[in-house]
């Protein structure tokens, strides 16, 4: 597994996938809370969660993209004063190469909606 962290000093592009897709946590004891995955980047994100998860713990992540599953490790982030109730931030710490694969064409592909640029990620997924 490699860290999903990028090497330049710029932030990491942020989208909203298409219908706030379920994101499944799993906690180290099994329990597994409800989220939404609000918005996502290469390194983290955002949830909608019922109620406020565990700053600092360490949980396993799914969820669905059009361009696939996204399974990753990540840590839960104590929510900031600009971050409303119930949202909840998180970073990647450990994705395989292939999930890390799936959530950047994922990413390029609703950047590419919103603004109608190309980004050529979608080309490169595609057998040639």
């Amino acid at each position: 597994m490699d860290s999903p962290q990028p090497h330049a000093k710029q932030r990491a592009l942020r989208v909203r996938l298409p219908g706030m897709p379920q994101a499944t946590i799993r906690f180290e004891d099994g329990q597994r809370p409800s989220a939404k995955l609000q918005t996502v980047s290469i390194t983290g994100g955002l949830l909608r969660v019922l109620k406020p998860l565990s700053p600092g713990a360490i949980v396993e992540m799914m969820f669905w993209t059009h361009a696939g599953p996204v399974l990753g490790i990540a840590e839960l982030l104590g929510p900031c004063s600009t971050v409303r109730m119930g949202l909840q931030p998180f970073r990647f710490i450990a994705m395989h190469d292939a999930d890390l694969h799936t959530l950047s064409i994922a990413i390029a592909s609703s950047v590419e909606c919103l603004t109608g640029f190309h980004t050529g990620a979608a080309d490169e997924a595609r057998p040639t």
